[in-house]
């Protein structure tokens, strides 16, 4: 592999309009990328994919001790700091940048991750999760890295049996679909053989060895993620062949999804808060079956400024859809000016909402209060916006519930890391409708984080 003369510099395309500039100043090896300047560490300590492609993974593991940047903590907030997780290599996402011939492909499994210490399974944040003891009882005592699977398309089911602590039978529906072995320092063809081996008396059924296929080229990749995503499955994973098992993120993994895109109209705009604060937060829009959600990022300033009117037609890109339909991860395109439709008059603003048996939770559908009219009282609302919700929200960095529940003058939220008993408030209002509407906000508010609802 190349390297960089003390004192000079080289140029590197990345996802920029601009190539990045690597330079070597006295053995320390800088980037001009984001992902070197936002690491919280010594400078001589930190590396980035430009640095490990252009030197070698090698070259930079002997340098910095570690080919990944070091993961960054999660920060406190109102439901606490969360646990630290266990010792597991994380993926980043092809950009092209990669010729992935020879590569081992796997389909992306869409379940929870999990990490089998040789006693018990844990989260990807450290939280025990309560298997049965018959669904762990044929798995070997090392080290197992893997997915709590159900079916395509079923996240939500399979995380709301996963995260029971009852063992119930529901666990029957689970599958353990195993594709590393993390305390294993050999390469990833030998741990595969090591998973073979280490298996090959179990009788378990739902205990199995994810499948992987070598990549033949570009035109097998895409042919393989067509074929996963033509049966609803998410993308697929890349393992660099010959690769060993590095704790953290690492380039040796690499995801690689299709993101689709799609229309809806624009119904409400959300102000913003933080820097956006006195221009748009988000567009709320809703699809031609009356789905209704928020879009929130891919504005440019200008946009937030001046944002597509109520009643336009907008293109938005989304990773896939959720259970009940909703777009996951939606990013705004651009406004569609051919198909713009004039805005509504101010009185017929509040467009029609979907009928009650396919309506949007109060999250997305608000009930305007018409000038001279008494609001809707709690009992002409749905049963569902009365009832106790539940809600959850996971990514790199945290695993967190929210659940609120009101009565009569009485919003209860329960909030705190998944598999925790969390905190509990409760707010009293002057009346029944009072309370009502400051659950919606709430839900609104978490709805719009990513939080989801099951």
């Amino acid at each position: 592999m190349p390297d960089i003369p003390d004192g000079e510099s080289v140029e590197m395309k990345g996802s920029a309009a601009t190539p990045y500039i690597l330079k070597n100043v006295g053995g320390v090896y800088s980037c001009s990328c984001p992902a070197w300047r936002n690491q919280s560490i010594a400078i001589e300590k930190r590396t980035c994919k430009h640095l490990r492609k252009y030197r070698g993974e090698q070259a930079e593991i002997d340098r910095v001790g570690s080919a990944a940047p070091p993961k960054r903590e999660a920060s406190g907030d109102e439901e606490g700091d969360e646990a630290k997780g266990p010792p597991l290599l994380l993926a980043q996402t092809w950009t092209n940048d990669v010729d992935l011939a020879g590569w081992w492909m796997s389909e992306k499994l869409d379940g929870l991750r999990a990490y089998w210490d040789g006693k018990q399974l844990l989260s990807r944040l450290g939280n025990v999760l309560h298997a049965p003891n018959w669904f762990v009882a044929e798995l070997p005592a090392t080290p197992l890295d893997g997915e709590l699977w159900l079916a395509r398309k079923s996240f939500q089911r399979t995380s709301s049996i996963v995260r029971r602590q009852d063992k119930s039978d529901h666990w029957k529906e689970i599958s353990y679909l195993i594709f590393d072995a993390p305390a294993e320092e050999s390469p990833f063809e030998e741990r595969m053989k090591f998973l073979k081996d280490a298996l090959a008396r179990n009788t378990a059924k739902h205990i199995q060895l994810h499948e992987h296929l070598q990549c033949k080229s570009v035109e097998h990749l895409r042919e393989e993620l067509a074929r996963v995503e033509a049966l609803g499955g998410e993308g697929l994973m890349l393992r660099e062949p010959g690769s060993k098992y590095q704790i953290g993120r690492s380039s040796t993994l690499l995801k690689v999804k299709t993101f689709h895109d799609a229309e809806a109209r624009v119904v409400e705009h959300q102000g913003g808060s933080g820097r956006h604060k006195g221009r748009l937060g988000a567009l709320v829009v809703q699809l031609a079956d009356g789905t209704q959600f928020s879009v929130g990022t891919g504005f440019s300033d200008a946009q937030r400024g001046s944002p597509p009117p109520i009643g336009s037609t907008i293109t938005f890109r989304y990773q896939e859809l959720s259970d009940r339909g909703v777009p996951r991860f939606p990013s705004f395109v651009r406004l569609n000016e051919a198909a713009k439709i004039e805005a509504a008059k101010p009185e017929a603003a509040n467009i029609a909402q979907p009928s009650a048996a396919t309506a949007a939770p109060p999250a997305a559908a608000k009930i305007k209060k018409s000038k001279g009219q008494s609001p809707p009282t709690p009992t002409q609302q749905s049963e569902k916006s009365m009832a106790k919700r539940y809600f959850e929200y996971e990514d790199d960095k945290s695993s967190k519930f929210w659940e609120i529940d009101v009565k009569g003058k009485e919003v209860t939220v329960r909030f705190g890391r998944i598999g925790a008993n969390g905190q509990t408030q409760t707010k009293t209002f002057d009346d029944n409708d009072a309370a009502q509407k400051h659950a919606d906000k709430l839900i609104e508010e978490k709805t719009d984080k990513g939080y989801v609802e099951s």
